[in-house]
């Protein structure tokens, strides 16, 4: 049986979405996410087969959130979307279906069997994904966008993935790979990103090779491993 995630902003659509996909027997309910925020940590946590994905959701869209998710955790996708427009940009970004609002059981009855009919486990979309302007963090019960231009650096550690700034850090859900491909942000250590904008100065050193100032007055260090590509990159 196939674990399914739904990702939705209105309850209602969740529900109806939720008990049509159960009625047919051959799906799983993972869990369900009212924002793509959620839905980035419950995809890592869950590691559903399939994400019915809502495309138009405010604040980070459905296409939005493919663009943040790590392809090793990527499950096969279904677009809904009350609108034909986005039928098209669905398949371009490699869906295994999508779904008109309202859902029909017939139409869900199609999608679920083509799924089924998929290699096991489902092939991973790839995705042709946007470059991220904007990292979606946890700030209390709300959720901060952070625009890539503000990051000082990204530091990771057992206790999560923060995103710093001259304001202060952040918890985000994505990983150091994502902000590294997809953000442009330039890998200094195992566990750091720096925004290569908001370098003041390279410090040398031992142990670490180097460290880096930002212009907000952090220090980062940079890892013999990573020095020379460092260099490079700010034309030194």
């Amino acid at each position: 049986m196939m674990r399914a995630l739904i990702v939705d902003d209105e309850p209602g659509a969740r529900a109806e979405l939720r008990a049509l996909l159960e009625q047919t027997g051959a799906v799983e309910i993972a869990g369900e996410c009212p924002n793509a925020v959620e839905a980035l940590n419950a995809v890592q946590r869950e590691r559903p087969d399939v994400l019915f994905l809502d495309v138009q959701m405010p604040v980070v869209n459905g296409f939005e959130l493919l663009a943040m998710l790590d392809e090793d955790v990527l499950p096969a996708v279904v677009f809904v979307t009350a609108h034909d427009a986005f039928a098209l940009r669905a398949f371009e970004e490699s869906a295994a279906d999508y779904l008109l609002k309202p859902v029909t059981r017939e139409r869900l009855a199609k999608t679920v069997e083509k799924l089924a009919r998929r290699t096991s486990p489902a092939p991973r979309p790839t995705v042709p994904a946007p470059p991220l302007t904007r990292v979606p963090c946890l700030a209390g019960k709300a959720i901060k966008l952070v625009p890539l231009a503000e990051v000082d650096h990204v530091r990771s550690s057992a206790a999560g993935v923060y995103v710093v700034t001259a304001a202060g850090e952040f918890l985000t859900d994505l990983t150091l790979r994502v902000l590294e491909e997809r953000g442009g942000l330039v890998r200094c250590h195992k566990q750091h990103l720096v925004n290569l904008e908001r370098i003041d100065e390279i410090r040398p050193g031992e142990d670490p090779a180097a460290t880096v100032r930002t212009r907000a007055g952090h220090l980062v260090p940079v890892s013999r491993r990573f020095l020379a590509a460092l260099r490079e990159r700010l034309g030194l």
